[in-house]
């Protein structure tokens, strides 16, 4: 026999912590050489399930499946072939961590030829402990722990778990939206999380689009909890050839049922309508003013209730869905405008010593005692109804009267078609101007995301909505032509 034979009885297998045998030269449960017992190591890695036939085990710590463990002279044993352990599946395109196989998912038998116990280095009759895991092909090292010593019944407590050899969630099956937060959890009908519960984004909470020279960007804002505005940019030819650029900008009115719908109906229809007409022919402003009465036609259909529900006929123009629209057409020359509503159209010239305007005027309270002379501005303004409209697109507008104006600019410029959201922070011309960057009539996606950061920045109240279209004309040195309906 060898000296390490007379060495006093271990109480512990050093490898798996399990009582050996009385006599024992190799631990039963993992194969340990008890003849030579060496220091034990300040940590304890975590043991490795998947690892591949050929690598070592790791020093001083019990592998999941021994291979043949070593023989003593006076006492063989039978060799027994390594287990060798499926691969866990790859990660999946969600970003999922890859599962975890477990000794109780897997088949196998330990360095005795047995089965192997529901946990690697226990015996049958053990409680089960929680058994190791690995993730991909690295090893999980567990931090190094403060040794717990034993309670009353000579058991060692169980250390809270580690959070990171946790079950992932399963992944949610192919086609099914993922959710933003927890990048596991699938998103029901109602755009919640039903892992972690997180509310998602919707798709119009932020919009961007880009065609040719212009550009529109939509926000939700920072108060409201979804976007109640839409846009719509769109190109087209006239007979001649000539381009025509198209931007339309529609507010929902939040005090109205289904403001979401109601601007997006107004803005798809006038938009359609304009690339009807405009390619035969019909004059921009004539074709901006039937654009605008398609677009009350939608908003109008959204309010009809379905056949049978004339229980509900007397009360069908109450709290119809309603939104405000503001349009701008280039081509052939001219800039026209359309309006319903207190969206705005700014005229912001690209050489900045000449002077910007405001080019609609708004269907609001302040609008008409202003108008009627009752009061000036400032305190038309400075009333708590001065943002209250008069005119909309909606079922339960009195009179529906479209606003157009076409202009003929002498001079290059911008032009910027934006809700309330917007002006609130840059009400005046000169306002507006100022928060306009320089290169706006070069870059216009990139103007209209520093406008909408303008109002982000100034508070966010409202929903935010603006298009930019760069006009392009040769300096001609002429007053620019303009006619109002």
């Amino acid at each position: 026999m060898s000296e390490s034979h007379q060495q006093p009885a271990l109480t512990r297998c050093p490898g798996c912590e399990e009582p050996p045998a009385s006599g024992d030269l190799f631990c039963g449960a993992c194969g340990y050489d008890l003849s030579a017992v060496p220091a034990r190591p300040d940590d304890r890695p975590t043991l490795a399930i998947t690892v591949p036939p050929a690598a070592p085990p790791a020093p001083a710590a019990a592998p999941a499946v021994a291979p043949t463990a070593p023989h003593a002279p006076d006492a063989p044993a039978p060799p027994v072939a390594a287990v060798q352990w499926p691969a866990a599946s790859e990660t999946d395109s969600s970003d999922v961590p890859v599962p975890v196989h477990r000794a109780t998912d897997l088949p196998g038998t330990d360095s005795g030829g047995k089965p192997l116990p529901a946990t690697p280095g226990a015996h049958h009759d053990d409680p089960p402990t929680t058994p190791p895991v690995r993730h991909d092909d690295r090893a999980v090292m567990a931090e190094p722990a403060t040794v717990v010593p034993p309670d009353a019944s000579g058991d060692f407590a169980l250390a809270a778990p580690d959070p990171r050899t946790a079950e992932p969630t399963p992944t949610p099956a192919a086609g099914t939206k993922v959710c933003v937060a927890c990048r596991s959890g699938r998103v029901d009908p109602d755009g919640y999380c039903e892992n972690c519960g997180h509310a998602q984004p919707r798709e119009r909470d932020h919009m961007e689009q880009e065609l040719g020279s212009v550009a529109a960007v939509s926000d939700r804002g920072l108060r409201h909890h979804r976007n109640e505005d839409s846009f719509a940019v769109s190109s087209t030819a006239l007979p001649d050839g000539s381009p025509a650029v198209v931007a339309i900008v529609c507010d929902g009115v939040s005090s109205a049922s289904r403001p979401d719908e109601a601007s997006a109906a107004a803005a798809s229809a006038a938009n359609e309508a304009l690339l009807e007409s405009l390619p035969r022919g019909t004059h921009p402003q004539q074709a901006m003013h039937e654009a605008i009465v398609a677009a009350s036609e939608a908003v109008n259909a959204l309010a009809q209730d379905p056949p049978g529900s004339a229980e509900h006929e007397a009360h069908r123009h109450q709290n119809a869905p309603a939104c405000t629209l503001v349009g701008a057409i280039m081509a052939g020359g001219l800039l026209v405008v359309g309006w319903v509503g207190d969206s705005r159209v700014y005229w912001v010239p690209d050489d900045r010593t000449g002077p910007p305007a405001r080019l609609t005027e708004d269907d609001s309270w302040a609008a008409q005692m202003v108008a009627a002379g009752l009061m000036n501005e400032a305190e038309a303004y400075a009333d708590e109804r001065a943002h209250a409209i008069t005119g909309w697109l909606g079922a339960d507008s009195y009179e529906l009267e479209p606003h157009t104006a076409s202009f003929k600019p002498d001079r290059p410029g911008l032009v910027v078609v934006c809700t309330d959201g917007l002006w609130n922070y840059a009400e005046s011309a000169e306002e507006m101007a100022a928060a306009v960057p320089p290169e706006a009539h070069r870059r216009p996606l990139h103007g209209a995301q520093v406008l909408v950061g303008h109002a982000l920045d100034g508070g966010g109240h409202d929903n935010v909505t603006v298009a930019l279209l760069p006009f392009a004309v040769e300096p001609q040195g002429a007053g620019s032509a303009c006619t109002t309906v």
